[in-house]
């Protein structure tokens, strides 16, 4: 008896040695059939030469100065105000007629781009449109005929699943690599209205814009980036939804531009200590934790506080399923909301969703005698009043430029807007560095500043 068992033992574990190989994926028939959809694409960007720096400015050298000549040609006059630089990325054909898919970052600030097909056929593109939000950009090739990709459903996508990613990393065309997917939804800082899919299929610089496949050969995201320290892959990569991505290529086709849905709301997790002080039986939903005075929640009968728990029937898990919801809503369109109010237990809310406008453009230049930034590393300037009025602000001054020193160190970024020094209002430039003068020596002074749409306290060391 004993022999008996031992030999059926045996042949379970030959059965299973040799059904192994047959549960892998076998990727060469989808690479074969779909790698003729993905193109390399190579652009040409005008950069703008950065002023040579020797101290606080370039050196002033007398006419008579050994070497003159070349200090002049290299790092002052004669050097072009712009240079010529170059970018790799890649991109899919979606349709027969030339569209062509990829992310934003890969065509930023291009002055030409370049289309080549794996048939070795080149084509100068044209950029359809462009969203830096979801990091996703459309071009068009004059051509027809082309192979173009099968476009999945990435709700069907399941974690664990094997996925595919054709790109050209490093400039290598037509570079296959393959993983799993290891989470879908994924919330990233300054990117909460993509829900991305994560993966560990290895993704390198020139993979952006490519596609990335399920086992049936359709596309089911648009790889965008990696999480990394070093600057090359870590084993966590992210991926925009092809439905997302597909969505705002119609918008583009139909209106040129991306119109999102907007709140006006900051929102934050439930916790489990929150959950029960509410009376919920487990964390869920998306607390309202600020509602902007100006927004279309200010509006409604949203209270802040109040738990989120359904977006016009759909579940909201977690704070990060609510705002790829709203921004894929028309705005103008009224939706109804679930939500959890203490003490009043489940309410219904029903508003009309706005419009989401885009950050104003970025500041000109300073110039040359504003730029020092001071012993602070600080570019400011006041805020006029289409700025004011947009992101509803009663003070505050622009951060223009960060130069090395204690403002970057603090993490104080271009674009942001100081509106408190140890709790007094920034009312104007001058008022900010007679605030930072009284503020005492080798310590910190606490800034209260406005990034996008978030508030956020930072120190400021204060060198003595």
């Amino acid at each position: 008896m004993p022999l008996f068992r031992f030999g059926l033992l045996f042949l379970a574990f030959v059965a299973s040695v040799h059904a192994a190989p047959r549960s892998m994926p076998e990727f060469t028939r989808l690479v074969e059939k779909q790698g003729v959809s993905v193109v390399n694409i190579s652009t040409t960007q005008r950069i703008k030469r950065a002023p040579f720096v020797w101290g606080e400015e370039a050196p002033n050298l007398p006419d008579d100065r050994p070497f003159n000549d070349f200090f002049r040609h290299y790092f002052g006059e004669g050097t072009p105000d712009y240079l010529d630089g170059s970018s790799l990325g890649s991109g899919f054909i979606i349709s027969q007629d030339g569209y062509i898919l990829t992310c934003a970052h890969v065509v930023e600030g291009a002055s030409e781009i370049i289309v080549r097909l794996t048939d070795r056929r080149e084509f100068s593109a044209r950029l359809v449109g462009s969203d830096r939000r979801s990091d996703i950009a459309l071009l068009k090739i004059d051509a027809t005929g082309l192979p173009s990709v099968v476009i999945g459903d990435p709700a069907k996508l399941q974690v664990g699943e094997w996925v595919l990613a054709i790109g050209s990393p490093f400039g290598f065309d037509s570079s296959a690599t393959s993983g799993i997917v290891s989470a879908k939804g994924r919330s990233l800082p300054n990117e909460n209205y993509t829900p991305f899919i994560q993966t560990d299929v290895a993704i390198n610089p020139g993979n952006s814009g490519g596609p990335l496949f399920n086992l049936k050969g359709e596309v089911v995201g648009v790889n965008s980036q990696i999480y990394s320290r070093t600057g090359g892959f870590m084993g966590v990569s992210f991926a925009i939804p092809i439905d997302v991505a597909m969505r705002i290529v119609q918008q583009f086709k139909n209106d040129g531009y991306v119109r999102r849905g907007w709140l006006g709301v900051s929102l934050q997790e439930v916790t489990r200590d929150l959950a029960a002080a509410y009376g919920m039986d487990r964390p869920r939903g998306a607390l309202i934790a600020d509602i902007l005075p100006t927004g279309p929640a200010a509006r409604s009968a949203l209270r802040s506080g109040d738990i989120v728990l359904e977006y016009n029937s759909q579940s909201i898990k977690r704070s990060s399923d609510l705002p790829p919801l709203v921004g894929m809503t028309p705005p103008g369109k009224r939706v109804r909301l679930k939500v959890f109010r203490r003490n009043r237990g489940v309410q219904t809310v029903v508003l009309a969703v706005g419009e989401l406008k885009e950050d104003p453009p970025a500041p000109p230049p300073a110039s040359r005698e504003s730029e020092q930034g001071g012993r602070l590393g600080l570019v400011l300037g006041e805020l006029g009043p289409f700025q004011r009025k947009r992101q509803d602000l009663e003070y505050g001054i622009n951060v223009k430029g960060v130069r090395a020193g204690p403002a970057r160190n603090a993490g104080l970024r271009p674009g942001d807007v100081i509106l408190e020094v140890d709790g007094k209002r920034v009312k104007d430039v001058p008022g900010f560095h007679r605030l930072m003068a009284h503020a005492p020596k080798g310590s910190a002074a606490v800034l209260r500043i406005r990034r996008g749409a978030v508030a956020m306290f930072l120190a400021l060391r204060i060198d003595g």
